[in-house]
C-alpha cells in the first residue's frame, strides 16, 4: 500500500507540472498585448516597452515559466493588471469558496436524489417505475442548464418569491442565510448532474444484480432491499465515484452559466471577466488553481477504489 501511494504521489507531481506548464503556455500565447491592456491605446512605444520589461515579457518564455512556477510554489500568483491591482491569490481565494460550495452542494443534492432513484429503477427493471424514471432523466438531460436555471428563477424566485435571485451571503457571515441563497443555484447544478448519475448507477446496478454472489444471496432468501443496499450498491459505485470526481473538478471552474444567472462572485465569473479585460496573471492563477483541484480530486478518487472493492487492492499488490 505504501509503495502504491508513493507511485501515485510521483505521478501526481508529474501531472501537476505538466498542468502548470500547459496553463502558463495557454495564457502566454493568448492574442493581444498585455501592455496595451494595462495602459490603453494612444501611448508611446517606449511606454509600452517599459511595461513589458516590468512584466518580464521581454525574456525567454521558459525562463518566465520557471520564475512564475517558483513564485506559485511559494503562494505568489502575481498581481492583477486591472485596477485596483490586487494580489491574484487574494482575488482567487475570495472567489473559490463560492464555486466550491455551489459545486459541492449541487453534487450532494444530485447524489441524494440519484442513488435512491437508480436503486428503485434497477430493482424494477423493465417495469413501469423503471420506464418512468428513465423518461424523466431523459427529459432532464434534454433541457440546457441555462434554461433550467431560468425556469427555476421564473417559478421559485420571480413567481413564488421563495428564494432570492441575485444575492449572496458568505457562509462565515450567516450559515443559514448562505444556504438559503445557495439553494437555487445549487439545484440548477444538481439537475445538470442528476440524470447522468442516475443512468450510470442504474446500469451498473443491473450488471451487479446478475452476479453469482447476488444470485446466491437471493437463493438463500435474503431480503431484496438488504441485497440491494449492502451487497450491490458499493461494487456498483465505481463509475459513479469516477464521474463524481470528474464533475467536482469540472464544476468548480464551469459554473459560469449558473454564476451569471444568479450574479454570484465565483471562479467562473472571475476567469471570464479577467479574460475579457486582458488580465492574464489573474487568468493564469485562477485556471492553475482549478486544474490543481481537479487533478488532486481525481487522484483521491483513484485511491478510493481499493475501499469500494477489495479486489482492486489485490490487483495492485
Amino acid at each position: 500500500m505504501t509503495r502504491r501511494l508513493l507511485i501515485r504521489a510521483g505521478e501526481l507531481v508529474a501531472v501537476l507540472l505538466l498542468v502548470s506548464f500547459g496553463v502558463f503556455m495557454m495564457v502566454a500565447l493568448m492574442p493581444g498585448d498585455p501592455a496595451v491592456a494595462i495602459l490603453g491605446e494612444g501611448h508611446t512605444p517606449q511606454e509600452y516597452a517599459a511595461v513589458r520589461t516590468e512584466l518580464g515579457l521581454d525574456s525567454n518564455v521558459f525562463a518566465r515559466y520557471l520564475e512564475w512556477l517558483g513564485s506559485a510554489l511559494q503562494g505568489d500568483l502575481g498581481q492583477s493588471l486591472v485596477p485596483p491591482e490586487n494580489e491574484v491569490i487574494d482575488r482567487v481565494l475570495a472567489a473559490l469558496p463560492v464555486s466550491v460550495e455551489l459545486a459541492a452542494l449541487g453534487l450532494l443534492m444530485a447524489l441524494l436524489l440519484a442513488i435512491p432513484l437508480a436503486m428503485w429503477s434497477a430493482s424494477h427493471e423493465g417495469g413501469l417505475v423503471d420506464r418512468a424514471i428513465g423518461a424523466s432523466m431523459f427529459a432532464i438531460l434534454s433541457v440546457p442548464s441555462f434554461l433550467g436555471g431560468l425556469l427555476l428563477i421564473a417559478v421559485f424566485a420571480n413567481g413564488l418569491g421563495w428564494f432570492p435571485r441575485a444575492q449572496w451571503v458568505r457562509f462565515a457571515e450567516n450559515p443559514l442565510d448562505n444556504l438559503y441563497h445557495a439553494f437555487l443555484p445549487a439545484l440548477t447544478i444538481a439537475l445538470m448532474e442528476l440524470a447522468l448519475f442516475t443512468r450510470v448507477l442504474r446500469n451498473d446496478l443491473l450488471v451487479t444484480l446478475n452476479e453469482d454472489y447476488i444470485l446466491a444471496a437471493r437463493a438463500k432468501g435474503m431480503p431484496p432491499m438488504r441485497i440491494l443496499i449492502r451487497d450491490a450498491l458499493r461494487p456498483s459505485s465505481f463509475s459513479l465515484v469516477t464521474l463524481l470526481g470528474i464533475s467536482m473538478g469540472r464544476l468548480i471552474g464551469s459554473t459560469v452559466i449558473v454564476e451569471y444567472l444568479f450574479a454570484l462572485p465565483g471562479m467562473g465569473s472571475l476567469v471570464i471577466k479577467s479574460a475579457n479585460q486582458g488580465d492574464f496573471p489573474m487568468v493564469q492563477g485562477a485556471v492553475l488553481l482549478i486544474a490543481v483541484i481537479y487533478v488532486v480530486i481525481n487522484a483521491g478518487i483513484d485511491l478510493s477504489y481499493g475501499y469500494l472493492d477489495p479486489r482492486t487492492r489485490r490487483a495492485h499488490a
